[in-house]
C-alpha cells in the first residue's frame, strides 16, 4: 500500500521543523541515514533551511548528509542481500516503491555500479538503490564509491546553491533542478567512468 499525500504532507512539514531542533546535526544525520533505508522524505528538506540559516554551515551540513547516508545505504545493501524477501521487499511494498524494482533491476543489469550513481544523483528513491543494489549482489566496493559520488554530489551542490543564493536557493533548485542534476551527472560520470576503466572494476 502506498503512503497517502496528506501523510507525507505531514511528514514533510514535521521534518522541516526539525531544522531548528538544538540538535539539529545529530537529527540530520539520523535522518539521512534512515532515508537511505526506509524514511520517506528526502534528506534534504531538512538539510536546506539548516543550510539557509546558517550559510557558512551549507558545505558541514553537506558532509553530515553524504556521511550518513552512505552508511545508511551500506545498511540497506546488506539488508537486500542477507534479508530481502522477509525485510528489505516489505519496507519498499509499504512505501509504495515497489513499482521502482523492476526499473532498476534493469538499469543495473545494463550498466552495473554507474546504475548507482545516476539514479542517486537524482531524485531516484536511494532506498531502492541501496536494497535492489544488494539484493541483486553488486560489488560492494563499487556500490559503495558510486554512493559517496552520487550522494555528495546531490548534497555539496545544494549546499553551493544555499551558499550563493540564500534563501533564494529552493526557488533556484526548483526551476533549475534538470539543468544541473544534467550538468553534474555529465561531469562526475565522466571522472567515474576514468577510474573505473583504470581500475578495472
Amino acid at each position: 500500500m502506498g503512503l497517502s499525500f496528506s501523510f507525507l504532507d505531514r511528514w514533510y512539514e514535521g521534518t522541516k521543523q526539525l531544522a531548528r531542533h538544538k540538535r539539529a546535526e545529530p537529527l540530520l544525520a539520523f535522518i539521512a541515514f534512515i532515508e537511505s533505508i526506509f524514511f520517506p522524505i528526502p534528506t534534504a528538506i531538512m538539510m536546506l533551511p539548516m543550510a539557509q540559516a546558517s550559510r557558512d554551515k551549507a558545505f558541514r551540513y553537506a558532509a553530515i548528509c553524504t556521511i550518513f547516508s552512505v552508511l545508511g545505504g551500506i545498511l540497506g545493501y546488506l539488508l537486500g542481500m542477507f534479508a530481502y524477501e522477509a525485510l528489505a521487499e516489505p519496507v519498499l511494498e509499504r512505501l509504495g516503491k515497489a513499482h521502482k524494482m523492476e526499473k532498476f533491476e534493469g538499469m543495473a543489469a545494463e550498466y552495473g555500479a554507474l546504475a548507482v550513481f545516476g539514479a542517486g544523483l537524482t531524485p531516484f528513491p536511494y532506498k531502492v538503490i541501496t536494497i535492489l543494489s544488494g539484493a541483486l549482489k553488486l560489488n560492494f566496493l563499487v556500490f559503495i564509491i558510486a554512493s559517496v559520488l552520487a550522494r555528495a554530489g546531490q548534497f555539496f551542490l545544494l549546499a553551493a546553491i544555499v551558499w550563493k543564493f540564500g534563501g533564494g536557493a529552493e526557488a533556484y533548485i526548483k526551476k533549475h533542478f534538470a539543468k544541473l542534476t544534467f550538468a553534474l551527472f555529465g561531469l562526475v560520470t565522466v571522472g567515474f567512468l576514468i577510474w573505473k576503466f583504470a581500475l578495472g572494476l
